[in-house]
């Protein structure tokens, strides 16, 4: 028998799935995507590669429900889950570029050549050319002040729900947040 779902909370949700309740797995899903998305694009930078994160970070919370604990937020656990994902990417995709470096020893192939940044500047409005350029001054930036810039800013979070999915204080969120501002103005200044 299948019980109705739709006025569950998270936690219920979750406490159903991890009975294997595929169904409540897909609304727990289906309510926060979005919100998983956004914080994986910012992270990355890049809407292909994120949306691959997105899967990897479903199948890994699917995978690891047994260690969800009912008693936090289902959704700060599954922000750390997106967060571990991103982390993953982003030392593999630095070791692979260096990798492609050494042995074709040309620049990287992230990197766009003269007459494709040109071609882009052309094409895109000025808007979407200065949120590209964010996105990228985003992600370049370290992944302690990103992570704590991403889940403030653009997720909206508070310090201290930050400081919870961090696993840090809100005062370390507070000046990581200060950092990341002051490296983001600067690589814009720069662009």
């Amino acid at each position: 028998m299948i019980l109705p779902t739709s006025g569950l909370s998270d936690e219920d949700l979750a406490s159903r799935a991890q009975q294997g309740d595929r169904i409540a797995f897909e609304m727990l899903i289906g309510r926060h995507k979005q919100i998983l998305y956004r914080l994986v694009r910012r992270y990355i930078g890049n809407s292909d590669d994120a949306y691959d994160l997105l899967q990897e970070t479903f199948i890994s919370v699917w995978e690891n429900l047994h260690r969800f604990d009912a008693s936090r937020s289902f959704l700060a656990w599954a922000r750390t889950v997106a967060l571990n994902k991103c982390r993953d990417f982003s030392r593999r995709h630095r070791f692979r570029r260096w990798i492609s470096q050494l042995i074709a020893a040309e620049p990287s192939a992230a990197t766009p050549s003269p007459a494709e940044a040109a071609e882009l500047t052309e094409s895109e409005s000025q808007a979407e050319h200065r949120l590209r350029q964010l996105d990228q001054a985003i992600a370049a930036l370290p992944a302690l002040y990103k992570e704590a810039l991403i889940l403030t800013t653009v997720e909206g979070l508070s310090q201290e729900a930050a400081a919870a999915v961090l696993k840090t204080t809100t005062k370390a969120v507070e000046m990581r947040l200060r950092r990341a501002r002051q490296k983001l103005s600067k690589s814009l200044n720069s662009m």
